[in-house]
């Protein structure tokens, strides 16, 4: 079992900066890959990001590339996602999720998934 917890959410305007964060437990926390997914009311859960197990690769949604970052504290057991340039079309309930061994853009290869954090981006 991996718990994690998100946190970082809220209400922000068209344009601005939010930082999620993604806190798991465990001594295994550092040898799992790491994703951030999103789901908006009425559509499918969406990859956002992903980074491997070390920090050193990262994957990013077209629709976010270049906007947010993810990365990783593994003393910390935490993961991030910092969202700028934020727009409407980013609002959405935000997970993150933790797999064994590579990463993957595919939401239902994950083994272990937080409660998710809201985030609504106001024009």
């Amino acid at each position: 079992q991996v718990p994690l917890v998100e946190s970082g959410g809220g209400l922000v305007q068209a344009g601005g900066s939010l930082r999620l964060s993604c806190a798991g437990s465990g001594r295994t926390f550092s040898s799992y890959a790491m994703g951030w997914f999103r789901q908006a009311p009425g559509k499918e859960r969406e990859f956002v990001a992903t980074i491997t197990w070390s920090g050193r690769n990262t994957n990013y949604a077209d629709s976010v590339k270049g906007r947010f970052t993810i990365s990783r504290d593994n003393a910390k057991n935490t993961v991030y996602l910092q969202m700028n340039s934020l727009k409407p079309e980013d609002t959405a309930v935000y997970y993150c999720a933790a797999k064994s061994y590579s990463p993957s853009s595919h939401a239902h290869q994950y083994d272990y998934w937080g409660q998710g954090t809201q985030v609504t981006v106001s024009s």
